[in-house]
């Protein structure tokens, strides 16, 4: 039983890596339950006994490449440096949006999203909604141990993570070749993570 499970387990591992590697290459229109199915090397009867359609291979594919998105560990007790935490936070955050997956992912997403909404609709919920909860639950810690003060954790979360964007991802999203240089990325990430505990001080 545990070798038939650990085989079942590998070529979902597979099928996923095979999915993730076509839909972020072809997009989510091109990419075939055949093409994956024969670029994983199984059949496309294992395909579907994994996974019964394509939205829900994409669905578990986005879900399996943003299972590293864990950025935030809600575990931490000792939140009282939020400089540096929020610091940490903020180069996490802008190494996984510009990584090369989550882009080629985002791009499909705003190309196929009027013949395809649901492609969207999956990568939101289990990419930038998930981020965003997770953030919402530490600035819910952070104003509990009145490290900082903020009456609504969600609008924080969403104010924190938009403004660490900052210019790197609008130069991205336009495919601007000349990009700013990784030392001011980290000099804007730092000014504006203390701009941001500024403005949420206790007072």
């Amino acid at each position: 039983m545990v070798n038939k499970r650990s085989k079942n387990e590998l070529k979902r591992q597979q099928i996923l890596d095979s999915a993730v590697s076509l839909f972020t290459e072809k997009g989510y229109a091109s990419t075939s339950m055949d093409l994956i199915a024969k670029n994983a090397d199984v059949s496309k009867q294992t395909v579907y006994s994994h996974f019964g359609s394509k939205d829900e291979l994409f669905s578990a594919s986005v879900v399996y490449k943003c299972e590293s998105l864990n950025i935030v560990d809600l575990s931490l007790t000792d939140l009282t440096d939020p400089q540096a935490l929020l610091c940490k936070l903020a180069k996490d955050f802008i190494d996984i949006i510009t990584s090369k997956e989550a882009c080629a992912v985002h791009k499909i997403c705003v190309f196929e999203s009027t013949t395809y909404p649901q492609v969207s609709d999956i990568f939101y919920k289990a990419g930038p909604l998930k981020i965003t909860n997770e953030v919402s639950l530490l600035m819910a810690k952070l104003d509990k141990q009145k490290i900082l003060a903020i009456e609504n954790p969600r609008h924080a979360a969403l104010q924190f993570l938009n403004m660490m964007k900052g210019e790197l991802w609008t130069q991205i999203e336009f495919n601007i070749k000349e990009r700013i240089t990784p030392e001011d990325v980290e000099k804007y990430l730092r000014e504006s993570v203390a701009f941001f505990i500024r403005g949420y001080a206790v007072k």
